[in-house]
């Protein structure tokens, strides 16, 4: 079983392109969630990530296989969650997938890790947001896109540190 899996599903490349950045950062490869097998969520950490449509909506790939997390038992296992939205163009339901996948996580009998601030972010209400603090890593490459790699830097840190934490 390997330590750690990154799953994703992207539309325009640019969840891909964060998850690959995520997955370097633990020396392995990420899965598409359309190409996602049931050993897929068999570790110790997930990191599950999705873009956010419509008005809230999961990424069309991850909308398709949700079945797939919701069958899976994380009782004893830890995930984090990472979502793109755009704060400005959709600031009502900003990164709203990214807490519908750790909505499901807990469900399922999950640790989540890897919450961060909503401090610096121009959005006006996300699901994935509780008293100022993002269930996982928010992004928003249409309209932050040079605060992305350190975002993901901070974050990447601050999962290996909870990693290790009981």
């Amino acid at each position: 079983m390997d330590e750690v899996k990154v799953l994703y599903g992207s539309t325009t490349g640019n969840t891909e392109s964060a998850a690959r950045q995520i997955a370097a950062a633990f020396g392995t490869d990420p899965v598409n969630i359309a190409d996602a097998t049931p050993g897929d969520f068999d570790a110790p950490l997930l990191i599950l990530g999705s873009s956010t449509w419509g008005v809230g909506e999961l990424q069309g790939d991850w909308a398709a296989a949700l079945f797939r997390l919701e069958n899976t038992n994380l009782t004893g296992r830890k995930v984090a969650v990472f979502g793109l939205g755009d704060q400005e163009g959709f600031g009502d339901s900003f990164c709203d997938a990214m807490g519908e996948l750790a909505k499901t996580a807990l469900s399922r009998g999950a640790t989540l890790i890897g919450r961060t601030s909503a401090e610096g972010y121009r959005h006006i209400a996300s699901a994935a947001e509780d008293g100022g603090v993002f269930c996982g890593l928010a992004l928003d490459d249409d309209n932050e896109p040079d605060r992305t790699s350190d975002r993901i830097a901070a974050w990447v840190t601050q999962l290996k540190q909870e990693m290790t934490r009981e």
